[in-house]
């Protein structure tokens, strides 16, 4: 049995995360919370959210050399010791992965990271009601 009771924090915070990873506005969950790669618009369209407080800054960029770090270190080991590719092949495969996978994750850790800020009302939100 849980020990914490149900707080309206712990009943938002995981869907709210879950709106910033789709990169929608952790308010409704329907409006595009940014307006280009990266850049978190001022506000809402639908529901007229203020999102200018955010402060990301570089936390979505280490949590994605985190992640893809954490990732690609294993495997690479894992391919070049069971079948010995070229050193090339290797590099290429691999810079390939790990480009593409960090320009996956950083928009949407970027989402997630406002959406989090949103959800605990840090820097300028409102705590949600």
């Amino acid at each position: 049995m849980d020990d914490m009771p149900d707080t309206p924090e712990k009943d938002t915070l995981w869907p709210t995360l879950w709106r910033g990873w789709r990169r929608r506005c952790p308010n409704c969950g329907n409006g595009p919370l940014l307006s280009g790669y990266l850049t978190v618009r001022d506000h809402c369209p639908v529901c007229r959210q203020e999102l200018h407080h955010h402060r990301a800054d570089d936390g979505p960029a280490y949590l994605t050399i985190l992640i893809v770090g954490h990732l690609m270190a294993p495997l690479l080991l894992f391919v070049f010791t069971t079948w010995r590719p070229e050193p090339l092949v290797l590099f290429t495969i691999f810079g390939v992965g790990c480009v593409a996978l960090s320009l996956y994750l950083l928009p949407r850790l970027k989402g997630a990271i406002v959406a989090f800020q949103w959800a605990r009302g840090m820097h300028g939100f409102a705590p949600p009601s």
